[in-house]
């Protein structure tokens, strides 16, 4: 197949609402060039080492895409960024916005098992927030011929989903499961009335956000989808059918250009799709780990993954004939999208996580202005606590932050940091890390001064190991020594 050059475009396209409040950015909007060739570069090399007819990427910063870029060919033409692609499992994230979206209308909680919502279904215990992090235990597939390259009309009733033992292993594990986002999506039906799925998507999400061109069938222009001999230079073409209930597992098609909205919402939220506080939540690991050792984990519709020392959150998708993959890091408020119409053999995963990393590298965030509180300093207890505390000998430090919260970061390497909500009551709640969900609490001597902060059982005092300080156990009477 002869590869036509590609062209690139690097001026950036609203993608988002909102940009970036530091005036500086918008100088350097656009990538400079030498941005723009190692991410062109990436890319060729992506395409020419996965043997595959076409790939297509963009990044995304500050809430637009400022580079985009194709290769290969999509019916005798360069790949642009209005072609569609299947996109397997990014499917995902869209029925998780949507499940989370019932829950904030107050219409189902996470913690309620399925079977509540949806009858005769084989694990009515499984719970919704199982579900979505595919650590109910389900099958991974459903029964009968490989559904991704099979019609949805051999499996027209949930029942035809599901072989003799639904539950492969125990709940609380994480194991991937397509059947499970195919319950969500027969939830989300149930709870809108009956609305298809796909339709309720259109209505809530993509129209709001202005993703006309994310659809359940393909619609022209699209590419065709191949498999490649491994031995040979050499196609085979690949079918794309409509796989019916299990839709929501991988039915949808999309753009480079609709994804990079996606990858801004992902980012930054839009109110009239999902609240903030519920996008973090789906950004959350469905099991928080206590370390920071772990590489890969899911949240709720969303894959996490390390990498060098990057937290990127996204979802990589596979479906006969197509790969792709959206990452996100929040941290830079970066993304990198990946689409190419290939069973196997790009990496289309690593590729939109090193668009990432080229221009985290080339060119570094420039960081929002430092402004102080937006609010009067009218307390002057409330200064007074912030400052260097001890829990034990290990030193932090403890800063107010906007709306009197407070942030506690360690000054050494071991301890633990984490970010407070203040209550109404006088007490900070953690927002994150080994903290999250626990009450921090002023503690207080006889005469009503502060002496030391109480939290979750941890005693933080002004020095390492005070003597006056109520320390669980006491302090030595000699105290420290030589």
């Amino acid at each position: 197949m002869t590869v036509p050059p590609s062209p690139e475009s690097s001026r950036p396209e609203p993608v988002g609402q909102g940009l970036s409040v530091a005036a500086a950015a918008d100088e350097f909007a656009e990538l400079l060039p030498p941005t723009r060739r190692a991410l062109l570069h990436r890319l060729a090399v992506g395409q020419s080492e996965g043997r595959t007819p076409s790939m297509t990427g963009a990044v995304i910063r500050d809430g637009r895409a400022v580079w985009t870029g194709g290769l290969g060919s999509v019916d005798g033409e360069v790949p642009h960024g209005d072609v569609q692609y299947r996109i397997g499992s990014l499917t995902k994230t869209f029925v998780a916005v949507l499940v989370l979206r019932l829950r904030d209308e107050g219409l189902l909680r996470l913690e309620d098992p399925v079977g509540r919502y949806l009858e005769d279904t084989p694990v009515p215990d499984a719970t919704l927030a199982q579900l979505l992090s595919h650590s109910a235990g389900l099958a991974a597939e459903p029964r009968g011929p490989w559904w991704e390259r099979t019609t949805g009309e051999l499996r027209p009733e949930p029942a035809d989903l599901f072989g003799e033992r639904p539950q492969r292993v125990p709940a609380g594990r994480h194991h991937y499961s397509n059947l499970g986002y195919a319950l969500l999506g027969a939830l989300v039906e149930r709870l809108r009335d009956g609305v298809p799925w796909g339709e309720v998507l259109r209505r809530e999400v993509l129209e709001p956000l202005g993703m006309s061109r994310t659809t359940l069938l393909p619609e022209a222009p699209y590419a065709h989808g191949w498999a490649v001999h491994p031995w040979a230079d050499a196609l085979l073409p690949e079918p794309a059918e409509d796989t019916g209930l299990m839709g929501p597992a991988g039915q949808l098609w999309s753009t480079v250009q609709d994804l990079c909205r996606w990858a801004a919402f992902l980012l930054r939220g839009d109110a009239r799709v999902l609240g903030a506080a519920s996008l973090a939540e789906l950004r959350t690991p469905a099991v928080p780990p206590e370390s920071g050792t772990w590489e890969a984990g899911y949240g709720l519709g969303v894959q996490m993954l390390r990498r060098e020392g990057r937290l990127l959150v996204g979802h990589q998708g596979s479906m006969p004939g197509f790969l792709a993959a959206l990452w996100t890091d929040a941290e830079e408020d970066l993304a990198g999208v990946v689409l190419t119409n290939c069973t196997s053999g790009p990496a289309a995963g690593a590729v939109a996580a090193d668009l990432i990393g080229i221009v985290r590298t080339h060119e570094p965030r420039i960081p929002e202005p430092w402004r102080p509180l937006p609010e009067p300093l009218d307390d002057p207890e409330l200064l007074a606590l912030t400052g260097p505390w001890y829990w034990g000998a290990n030193p932090h430090a403890l800063r107010l932050r906007a709306g009197r919260g407070l942030e506690l970061t360690p000054l050494s390497g071991t301890g633990r940091g984490a970010r407070f909500r203040a209550e109404s009551d006088g007490t900070w709640t953690g927002l994150d890390g080994y903290y999250e969900g626990e009450t921090l609490r002023v503690g207080r001597d006889r005469d009503g001064a502060v002496s030391h902060l109480d939290l979750g059982t941890f005693v933080f005092t002004r020095g390492p190991y005070e003597p006056s300080a109520p320390v669980p156990g006491g302090v030595d009477a000699e105290g420290w020594r030589t």
